[in-house]
């Protein structure tokens, strides 16, 4: 009752937000990320006792200078982008605020990239421990490069014909599976008597949990000596993006295989190590000392 009491017209906005954010069919970490992020804005705006109603852009323009001084630009990026977000719905778009320009990263991290030996390690660990569902899962993920929200459409169905149809964010595509991985996951089924449907779901019949197979994989890495900090599912999917562009050179086959929109998000996957160009530089042989 108290908080009912509490509830004021900003926060009653939230609920029509978020039904939008649904209708446009964004992830639920997604929905909920930009919730959090209009709450703080709303929060800002309280501590000067504004409603919201006298929102202008020159208030937003102060919290964009507060965000920058809070913030990694990265993060300030992401939280503008919300609270655009919700103008939009709003009506008032007059409001939104250009993000910060970012100079795109030209390297990508040694320390907390997966390497294909690291890989190895997982699926070896794997094995050792019995654990052939999470064998698979890695594997799956490593040789077709799909979310871990993807998982639920590789289906026993799908094994058959090689290809599996993946629906994402208001989006289709084809998935094509490796050969080796049809064989490999029709051994997996027979063996965990899996007749029909999805393959990677819960005893409950519910998609894999992301954080879940985060943990597992962690403890796997533990025991095979990989640095955790390289273990996420998602790192999965840009080790098949690297190894797959070191051998095609086609960003833009690539970017239809990872379901991206952008060839500019594409090529966040496909960055190297300053290592690789360094080596290639010296064989050049340009330095004659």
């Amino acid at each position: 009752m108290e908080e009912r009491k509490n509830m004021n017209l900003k926060e009653e906005m939230l609920y029509g937000y978020r039904e939008y954010l649904r209708d446009e069919e964004r992830s639920l970490a997604t929905v909920e990320k930009y919730l959090r992020d209009v709450r703080a804005f709303m929060r800002y705006l309280g501590e000067d006792g504004m409603k919201a109603c006298e929102v202008d852009r020159e208030k937003v323009r102060e919290y964009k200078m507060f965000l920058r001084e809070q913030y990694k630009i990265s993060s300030a990026n992401s939280m503008l982008a919300a609270v655009n977000s919700f103008f939009v719905f709003l009506g008032w778009g007059e409001l939104k605020v250009k993000l910060f320009k970012v100079q795109r990263a030209q390297y990508s991290r040694p320390e907390t990239e997966m390497t294909e030996k690291d890989y190895e390690r997982l699926v070896q660990a794997a094995r050792r421990r019995g654990d052939d569902r999470m064998s698979m899962l890695i594997q799956t993920i490593g040789s077709t490069g799909i979310r871990i929200s993807e998982l639920k459409f590789i289906t026993v169905e799908s094994l058959e014909t090689g290809r599996a149809e993946i629906y994402n964010k208001g989006k289709s595509r084809v998935v094509l599976l490796p050969v080796e991985l049809s064989r490999l996951l029709k051994q997996y089924c027979r063996k965990a008597g899996i007749m029909t449907g999805s393959i990677f779901v819960t005893r409950q019949g519910n998609p894999v949990d992301r954080s879940n197979v985060s943990k597992k994989m962690k403890e796997l890495g533990r025991e095979a000596g990989v640095d955790t900090a390289k273990i996420f599912p998602h790192n999965l999917r840009h080790l098949f993006a690297r190894i797959f562009y070191s051998i095609e050179k086609d960003v833009v086959r690539l970017m239809d295989l990872l379901g991206h929109s952008s060839i500019s998000t594409t090529r966040i996957y496909t960055m190297t190590t300053e290592e690789q160009p360094r080596r290639q530089m010296s064989r050049m042989k340009m330095v004659l000392g």
